[in-house]
């Protein structure tokens, strides 16, 4: 069972979305439908709505928080979001929608080995917490 770090707490289920590259939410998916729209990323067509979005890092512009922030709302975002590099613009978007929306997206951040274990399509469970954070396979 992978244990990592908590920067948003939360718990969530889902399928496991594994990114080949970092993502930047700005630009990179449309809020509207949870697309992944940047047209040079590998997984360009993919949608991360309800998902587990497992990827290296964020990337890119502060923006990223808005975009993010307004997935939640619109409930188009990632049921969690798995991190191998913490990433305060993307939990900043997941700490926004919290506060304004009362909606809740778990964001963790796992070792190189624990994140290498995730597979995309695993159906995994998210929980974070002051204690940390657990990646597991879903019963």
């Amino acid at each position: 069972m992978p244990e990592g770090r908590t920067l948003v707490a939360g718990h969530a289920s889902g399928l496991a979305l594994v990114l080949d590259e970092p993502l930047s939410f700005w630009g990179g998916i449309d809020p509207a439908t949870g697309t992944l729209i940047d047209t040079h990323h590998p997984q360009q067509g993919e949608t991360v709505t309800d998902r587990i979005l497992v990827m290296p890092s964020g990337r890119g512009s502060s923006s990223s928080s808005y975009v993010l922030a307004e997935a939640i709302r619109a409930g188009t975002a990632p049921a969690a979001i798995v991190l191998r590099e913490a990433d305060g613009i993307v939990a900043l978007g997941a700490i926004v929608a919290r506060e304004l929306y009362g909606a809740l997206v778990p964001v963790v951040v796992l070792g190189a080995v624990e994140y290498a274990s995730v597979d995309d399509g695993d159906a995994i469970t998210v929980e974070a917490g002051d204690a940390g954070a657990t990646v597991r396979p879903s019963a």
